[in-house]
């Protein structure tokens, strides 16, 4: 298991629709992916616990994977919350 903390910047300047372009980065990978914070804890391959966990500029979130291909999918789903991609 790979657990990484990141604070979410720009995604609302960055992507027109940001929960979408979440979900469809997540899907890219085998292996859980888990988004946390201090009152949820969503799969990030659901759309709608994307919504429900509303991930918005200047949040902490806690990346959470396991499996086959955790290391990459945790460093993918970094790049794309802090807009480094």
């Amino acid at each position: 298991m790979s657990r990484q903390e990141v604070v979410i910047r720009d995604l609302s300047q960055r992507y027109d629709n940001p929960i979408a372009e979440l979900v469809r980065v997540a899907c890219q990978y085998t292996c859980t992916i888990m988004l946390a914070d201090d009152e949820h804890r969503v799969n990030a391959k659901s759309i709608m616990g994307i919504m429900a966990f509303s991930p918005t500029d200047g949040k902490n979130v806690c990346i959470e994977t396991s499996g086959e291909d955790e290391a990459v999918a945790a460093e993918a789903m970094a790049r794309f919350l802090l807009c480094t991609e």
